[in-house]
């Protein structure tokens, strides 16, 4: 046979030998005209019962109460003064829509001598620990001392894994673009509010979008944390109730070390995590792949214990996050033919998480959840009669009195205050 016939006819086999998929024709695919992004949050705060007054002396961040950021962003040019608003259910009890405003740009003010500012070392050690369990793991901690830290080292220590998500709209990232909570509106969502529904979103820069949320993507329930426990090791046990919906746990520590320069961190990952991008929303194939690689704790784990000498003060802050679901719509739906192209005119991306704070202090268990006392005192105390029972426990009564409540909060929230700058 001659050379070119032989290699022709190798040519055909391997095309009729090839999968049908990598024959058919790649279907082109526009992007869509507008992108809008839910982004929904059950905070549990402090997880604790605050005595009159004392709500505002805690940090926005340790405040609980169901969150919700609504960002649109479209490729489109507003006609005019850019305007948008999303129509709400009447079970999110905040009216009937919520407006989307565009910030407002504004410059910067020059600077009569542009002059870098001087570098100035900070001072120093960050020690990193991580894992749960009653004993620090050999090879911990990792010490990052600042004042001689050089590029390799931080590379070492400052080890995070690598997540994958879409970027969602945001200021200068899209033509136009809305956003809630603003100026205009910012009020908290009611503790009873709920996204089931029905939803639309219109404006002058955006095609209209409708789609509905089900139960399945409504806040997800608020993360019931037990009492902070410490051990007589004296490790810090933390156990919570298994949250609906949820994919997977993380859990991070922060506090102060042997003096006031020292930074400890801390996380609940089996393998060294330095664990701050993970407090975030996290999709949910991502949340799978970290489970099997032991950095996040399966939905079915429901405790964790921060070992023995990893904290020596009380005022350290333990954070916590249950992963959830998402919801994903694009409009038009895919062409079943795939020489026609897919036209996209808008998409939805709806996330959720549920997060809790506490402090992993030596009298925390002195402190109830709400609704919610610890099991050992379940146990030791009787139960109240059926008339007589009520939402919060009785105090012990023949016990050596300890710190109240208001001394331990007090006291925690200054200190962390001290050791976050706020």
């Amino acid at each position: 046979m001659r050379p070119h016939v032989l290699a022709t006819a190798i040519a055909v086999a391997v095309v009729l030998l090839l999968p049908l998929p990598l024959l058919a024709q790649t279907q082109q695919v526009r992007p869509p005209i507008a992108l809008y992004w839910m982004s929904i949050e059950t905070a549990g705060g402090m997880g604790i019962d605050l005595p009159p007054g004392m709500g505002s002396m805690m940090p926005p961040g340790m405040q609980g109460g169901k969150r919700m950021k609504l960002d649109l962003g479209s490729s489109q040019q507003a006609g005019g003064d850019p305007r948008a608003a999303h129509a709400i259910p009447s079970g999110l009890s905040m009216g009937q829509a919520l407006p989307l405003t565009s910030p407002r740009v504004e410059r910067a003010p020059a600077r009569d001598v542009d002059e870098e500012p001087a570098f100035e070392r900070p001072k120093g050690r960050m020690l990193i620990y991580w894992g749960c369990g009653e004993s620090v793991r050999a090879g911990q901690p990792v010490v990052i001392d600042f004042a001689s830290l050089n590029p390799q080292d931080a590379a070492r220590a400052f080890r995070s894994r690598a997540i994958l998500r879409p970027r969602g709209p945001a200021p200068g990232r899209n033509r136009s673009y809305g956003t809630w909570p603003n100026q205009e509106d910012a009020r908290p969502i009611p503790p009873a509010g709920s996204l089931r529904g029905d939803h639309a979103i219109s404006g002058n820069y955006s095609p209209e979008i409708r789609f509905a949320i089900d139960e399945r993507h409504d806040f997800m329930d608020a993360v019931a944390l037990d009492p902070v426990r410490k051990t007589s090791a004296g490790a810090f046990s933390v156990s919570w109730k298994a949250v609906p919906r949820a994919t997977g746990y993380f859990a991070t520590a922060m506090g102060q070390g042997d003096n006031q320069n020292d930074l400890v961190i801390w996380s609940s990952s089996d393998v060294q995590e330095m664990g701050q991008i993970l407090m975030d929303y996290i999709p949910p194939a991502e949340v799978e792949r970290l489970i099997r690689e032991k950095v996040v704790m399966p939905p079915q784990t429901t405790e964790c214990t921060v070992p023995a000498g990893v904290f020596k003060g009380e005022a350290s802050m333990f954070n916590f996050i249950a992963y959830g679901g998402e919801l994903n719509l694009v409009h038009p739906p895919r062409p079943k033919d795939p020489k026609q192209t897919w036209e996209q005119e808008w998409a939805v991306k709806l996330r959720l998480k549920s997060t809790a704070t506490a402090m992993l202090a030596e009298n925390e268990g002195r402190v109830a959840r709400r609704g919610r006392p610890s099991a050992a005192r379940r146990e030791a105390e009787p139960a109240a009669p059926a008339a007589q029972q009520t939402d919060s426990p009785p105090a012990p009564a023949d016990k050596p009195q300890g710190p109240t409540p208001a001394d331990a909060i007090q006291e925690g929230v200054k200190a962390l205050r001290g050791i976050f700058g706020r």
